[in-house]
């Protein structure tokens, strides 16, 4: 077997490991399992680090199990969480966890016949008709209140203001625990691995692994670290909130500039992480972005690596057109685009309203500048900038009488105005 954990270790991606592991992944083929909370239907960036884990262990050698927690999604990990989350309904449930399965079989082929091809499961599926009663006795009674209380997500719990912790959340670890038995009966599952915050978690599964199955049991745990970013702030999140792997949530063009943004630091962290390019490439590539960082080789790549990974080559390449549309010294790139990704391209450039009736006998140009859009301050302004031929409409210099018409329009609904190089307006008419 080649060294997973070695590889895993260059990219950034191991933060505990336990005892005998890299021996384990080195003896044989392990299978091996990351649990998926499903707190949404779709996921988010924050789960590519688990998605990626698991596709280095298939291409490894080793079997994957993604777990979709629909029995733990009832209850809550605690880990992390200062509060306890309202509990979601079964409905919900169902709903998310549907999406999650749809979203991981992307990226893993679980109708594969490979001998480690990976398995799909649903913790709900043998948690559903567990008692309480036989849970407390085959179980609760294998692990003491005391080790429970130890680990550190219970801990900060506990000694935090707030509430506290109620018993519902406290069982949390138990019944994660008892997915690694199961897994472990059901097809030979020795390893479980996940972010840096359930470590608490993954190690009370291998614990009941052996207490539940004599002294020759062995289990083991891996760890990544939790990603963040350089300046401090939580990874994962744009302006708009989450940057999902879905294109409905998160459309292409707006997941392919998130990370065509990623700062010098981060980009140089993150193509280790987040794609599956060798070290040779990936120091070349540190190599030649440091000699000429305002080319940003390095985000380029990575965006186009991750865009392909998750939405597919064609879906980069519209990504990629439309990203470049905006800077296009004609409007016939940006006319092709769909009017929902004219939108994005345009997100964040200052907008206004004018209505059709100021077009119908053409909207002169010192209105369109000032008065009814503010792009400018004062008409004085909109005539120097317009002697000073610093003005365009639609990316064609114009002149003072000039006046904006229907045949303007483009997708029948905006104008695009621009001063000089960098300024940009865009108005929508209603």
């Amino acid at each position: 077997m080649k060294n997973l954990v070695e590889e895993l270790q260059w990219r950034g991606l191991v933060h505990d490991i336990m005892p005998g592991t890299e021996e384990q992944l080195l003896k044989e083929m392990t299978t091996t399992y990351i649990g998926f909370d499903p707190t949404s239907d779709s996921l988010h960036i924050g789960s590519l680090v688990p998605i990626i884990l698991l596709v280095h262990l298939e291409k490894f050698g080793h079997k994957p199990i993604a777990l979709v927690g629909g029995a733990t999604g009832m209850i809550g990990d605690p880990s992390g969480k200062s509060d306890e989350r309202n509990l979601l309904d079964e409905a919900t449930l169902d709903k998310n966890v549907a999406g999650i399965k749809a979203v991981l079989s992307r990226f893993l082929d679980f109708n594969s016949t490979a001998a480690n091809a990976p398995i799909l499961v649903n913790n709900y599926d043998w948690m559903k008709d567990f008692s309480f009663i036989n849970f407390a006795r085959d179980v609760g009674k294998r692990i003491t209140v005391n080790y429970m209380m130890a680990k550190d997500s219970v801990k900060k719990r506990l000694s935090a203001e707030g509430e506290g912790m109620s018993f519902t959340e406290f069982t949390y670890q138990l019944i994660q625990g008892y997915d690694f038995h199961h897994l472990y009966k059901a097809h030979n599952c020795l390893l479980q691995m996940g972010g840096s915050d359930q470590w608490g978690n993954i190690t009370t599964g291998t614990e009941l692994v052996r207490r539940m199955n004599g002294e020759g049991a062995k289990a083991y745990a891996m760890t990544c670290p939790l990603i963040t970013k350089a300046d401090g702030s939580k990874f994962g999140k744009s302006e708009g909130g989450n940057v999902w792997l879905t294109a409905d949530k998160t459309s292409v063009y707006k997941f392919y500039q998130f990370w065509l943004n990623t700062t010098d630091v981060d980009a140089e962290k993150y193509i280790k992480i987040f794609t599956f390019l060798d070290k040779d490439t990936i120091d070349s590539l540190v190599a030649e972005h440091q000699t000429a960082p305002h080319l940003r080789v390095l985000q380029k790549r990575l965006a186009e690596e991750i865009t392909t990974f998750v939405h597919g080559k064609e879906e980069l390449e519209k990504a990629v057109f439309a990203s470049s549309a905006f800077f296009s010294p004609t409007m016939d790139d940006l006319k092709k685009l769909d009017v929902a990704t004219f939108l994005e391209v345009f997100d964040g450039v200052p907008q206004a309203e004018v209505s059709t009736d100021d077009l119908n006998e053409g909207l002169d140009m010192i209105a369109a500048l000032s008065a009814k859009t503010g792009f400018l301050a004062s008409n004085s302004d909109a005539r120097r900038e317009l002697q000073q031929n610093s003005i365009s409409l639609n990316k064609e210099k114009i002149a003072a009488d000039y006046k904006i018409t229907a045949s303007d329009l483009i997708h029948n609904q905006f104008v695009m105005l621009q001063k000089g190089k960098k300024n940009y307006y865009l108005i929508k008419v209603v």
